[in-house]
C-alpha cells in the first residue's frame, strides 16, 4: 500500500518521500521533485545507455500520451506493458493525458471525449479507447481522461463548468473500468482538477475528484500562457488546502525554475521535467545558479544568464505536431547559437558543472554543432540541461530538510526581478 511520508512542512512547502509505490511496490518517490520527461517512451535525443549516465536520475518517469497513443495496439500485442516495450521497466512510471512541452490544440475536445495529436495528426479518444490503452501499457500510475480546453483567454464561464462536469464524468467511467480490470490491478489512477482561472470551479472539481478512489491529483491547465502569475498562485493555494495531505499532488507544464518555486511553496509534490527539453531544442543551456558552490561558477552564471531574454515563454499553437513546444528563450538559458559570443570561447558550458557535456566539450564545440545542423548537439545539451535541472530539485529538497528555502528562491529568481 502506497504510503506518503512528510517529513516536514514549512511555509506551505511539502518535504517528504512515497514509498511501496510501484508495479513491485518497492520505488520511493522523493518530493518535491520532478519526473523524468519522455516522449515515445525516451528521454529525448538521449539512448537509454547515454541517460544513465545522469546524475540524480529520477525514479520517476512520464509517458506522455500523444507521443505513444499510435502504438497501443503493438504494446497490446507484446502484453508485457510500455516498461518492458521501451526498456524503462525498471522506473516509476507515471501516463500523462497530453505532452507538457507542446500546447494542445483547442477545439477539438467533444462530450465522450477528448483529441490528442499524435506524428498521424488528431486521435480522437473516448473513455474506453483510453482505458485500452492504459491497459496495454500498465504504468503504475496514470492520469484520468479530461477535458482541459479552458486555457484560452476567450474561455467562456460556461465552457470551463462544462470541462469540470466532463471530467468528473470521466473519472467516474474510467474508475468503473479500472476497478473491474486484471490488467489494471497493479496501476493507480490520479484525478485531475480542472476549472480554468475561476476559483469556484477550481474548489468544485477539487472536492467532488476527492469523494473518489483515486490515488493522487493532477493540477491541470496552470501553464504561464493560461493566467496571470498571482491568479495562479492564488488557485493553487486554494485548491492545494481542499486536498488530502496523505495523497500526491502533480502539476503539468509548470517546469520554469522560478514557476517551480512558486509551486513548491503552495504545496506541490511532483513536476515534469519538459523544460529542459524545450531549452534544448531552442539550442541552449540551463546556466541558472541554485547554490553558491564557488564564486567564480556564481559569476559564471550570472554573466550568462544576463545574455538571455527577459521575454515571458509563450507556446506557438499545435497542429498535431511538435510545432507548438516553447520558442522563446528565457532568463534561465545561455543561447549558443550566437556567433558573436560563442564561437571562439572554449570554456565549458557551465565550468562549475560535472556533466559530461561541461567535463568534455566547450562552448565553441555546441555552438559548431548547431551551426552544422549535428545531432550530437542536442544530445550533449540534453545531457548538460538535464543533469542541472535534476540538480536543481535536488537543491530544493535539502533547502527544505536545512531550512534555508527562501534564500535558494532568492539565488535563482535574482535575474528574473
Amino acid at each position: 500500500m502506497m504510503k506518503v511520508l512528510l517529513s516536514n512542512v514549512v511555509n506551505g512547502c511539502r518535504v517528504g518521500s512515497i514509498t511501496e509505490v510501484g508495479r513491485h511496490g518497492n520505488r520511493v518517490l522523493e518530493f518535491p521533485g520532478c519526473l523524468l520527461y519522455t516522449r515515445s517512451g525516451s528521454a529525448p535525443h538521449l539512448t537509454h545507455d547515454v541517460l544513465q549516465k545522469l546524475d540524480s536520475l529520477p525514479v520517476g518517469v512520464q509517458l506522455t500520451l500523444p507521443t505513444l497513443a499510435e502504438q497501443h495496439n503493438i504494446v497490446k500485442d507484446f502484453q508485457h506493458g510500455i516498461g518492458k516495450f521501451t526498456g524503462m521497466e525498471d522506473f516509476f512510471l507515471y501516463c500523462s493525458v497530453q505532452d507538457p512541452a507542446v500546447r494542445e490544440a483547442t477545439g477539438y475536445n467533444f462530450n465522450k471525449g477528448v483529441s490528442v495529436w499524435g506524428s498521424g495528426g488528431r486521435i480522437k479518444l473516448e473513455v474506453a479507447d483510453f482505458m485500452s490503452i492504459q491497459k496495454a501499457f500498465c504504468p503504475d500510475w496514470y492520469q484520468c481522461l479530461c477535458d482541459g480546453d479552458t486555457v484560452s483567454s476567450d474561455t467562456s464561464n460556461k465552457r470551463v463548468r462544462k470541462s469540470v462536469d466532463r471530467t468528473l464524468n470521466f473519472l467516474d467511467k474510467c474508475l468503473e473500468i479500472h476497478q473491474e480490470s486484471q490488467e489494471l490491478k497493479g496501476s493507480e489512477i490520479l484525478g485531475v482538477i480542472e476549472g480554468g482561472d475561476l476559483l469556484e470551479e477550481r474548489l468544485r472539481s477539487a472536492r467532488e475528484t476527492c469523494k473518489r478512489p483515486v490515488a493522487g491529483f493532477v493540477l491541470d491547465g496552470f501553464q504561464s500562457f493560461a493566467m496571470e502569475r498571482e491568479t495562479r498562485k492564488n488557485l493553487l493555494k486554494a485548491v492545494l488546502e481542499v486536498l488530502p495531505e496523505d495523497k500526491p499532488r502533480i502539476i503539468h507544464a509548470v517546469s520554469r525554475p522560478d514557476e517551480v518555486l512558486e509551486a513548491v511553496e503552495c504545496g506541490v509534490d511532483f513536476f515534469d521535467s519538459s523544460f529542459p527539453y524545450q531549452v534544448t531544442e531552442r539550442g541552449c543551456a540551463l546556466v541558472f545558479p541554485f547554490s553558491k558552490k564557488s564564486d567564480v561558477c556564481e559569476e559564471t552564471m550570472i554573466q550568462s544568464s544576463e545574455h538571455a531574454s527577459k521575454e515571458t515563454t509563450e507556446n506557438q499553437q499545435c497542429q498535431g505536431s511538435n510545432e507548438g513546444t516553447q520558442s522563446q528563450k528565457t532568463e534561465f538559458e545561455m543561447e549558443l547559437n550566437n556567433r558573436q559570443k560563442y564561437a571562439q570561447d572554449f570554456r565549458p558550458v557551465l565550468p562549475c558543472c560535472s556533466c559530461y557535456c561541461c567535463q568534455n566539450h566547450s562552448r565553441a564545440y555546441i555552438h559548431h554543432l548547431l551551426q552544422t545542423g549535428e545531432l550530437l548537439a542536442r544530445v550533449l545539451l540534453m545531457m548538460h540541461n538535464f543533469h542541472h535541472y535534476f540538480g536543481f530539485f535536488t537543491a530544493i529538497r535539502e533547502s527544505l530538510h536545512q531550512g534555508t528555502f527562501q534564500e535558494l528562491k532568492a539565488i535563482v529568481t535574482q535575474r528574473t526581478k
